[in-house]
């Protein structure tokens, strides 16, 4: 059973949550500063809980030094796979059933006339939601929606870690519907699908470092 979340149709607030949120989620790099202000100044127009999630993120990643910030990405996101950003990963595994789901999101950037950008994995939270906030808000949400599980998931695992980056997430969150009722914990607790006997495993992407401008 799905619960709804009663929520405004604010298709703008939803867009410019998921633009901060992907903004906020990029690597470090040094275009970090720039991507930190142009964030915070979203949120001028955000009301509600996600402006003070997002506002929580944005003073998180203001204190710490670049190296830090760096340090701790990589520590987070590229070596804990329960806070992969990754989403086909909590649906599909390290199976060859996740490039196949992949390929859902590639087509239906390549439907509204973008591409992913070079160098990023298609399914990578960031790049969804940017596109998203910036190419097609009905199939960015659809997307969104159907893959609001792993992103819970990965909001708890951020939570347990004690993440500056779970402000992001869960607004990102506070826009969707609710998942279904103790969806989240049962992959939390039994990871991932597994390959079937037999089969070679569809070998898991490294997640991308650095979010282009633009999808």
């Amino acid at each position: 059973m799905i619960k709804r979340r009663k929520r405004s149709s604010n298709t703008l607030q939803d867009r410019l949550v998921w633009q901060a949120a992907s903004l906020l989620l990029a690597y470090p790099d040094a275009e970090h500063a720039e991507r930190i202000q142009t964030a915070a100044r979203l949120l001028d127009h955000v009301t509600g809980e996600p402006r003070r999630l997002l506002g929580e993120t944005v003073v998180g990643l203001s204190l710490p030094s670049p190296m830090q910030l760096q340090q701790s990405y990589v520590e987070t996101f590229d070596l804990q796979k329960r806070c992969t950003m990754l989403l086909t990963y909590w649906t599909a595994g390290d199976t060859r059933n996740r490039g196949a789901q992949m390929v859902e999101f590639t087509q239906t950037y390549r439907g509204a006339g973008v591409e992913v950008p070079k160098g990023e994995a298609p399914d990578h939270l960031p790049v969804v939601l940017e596109f998203a906030a910036t190419v097609d808000a009905e199939q960015g949400r659809r997307l969104l929606t159907k893959y609001r599980v792993p992103i819970n998931v990965l909001r708890q695992a951020l939570i347990d870690a004690g993440s500056a980056y779970v402000g992001a997430v869960s607004a990102v969150s506070a826009t969707l519907p609710l998942a279904v009722v103790g969806e989240t914990q049962r992959l939390l607790s039994s990871g991932p699908p597994a390959e079937a006997v037999g089969l070679e495993p569809f070998q898991l992407t490294v997640p991308p470092r650095r979010i282009q401008e633009g999808v």
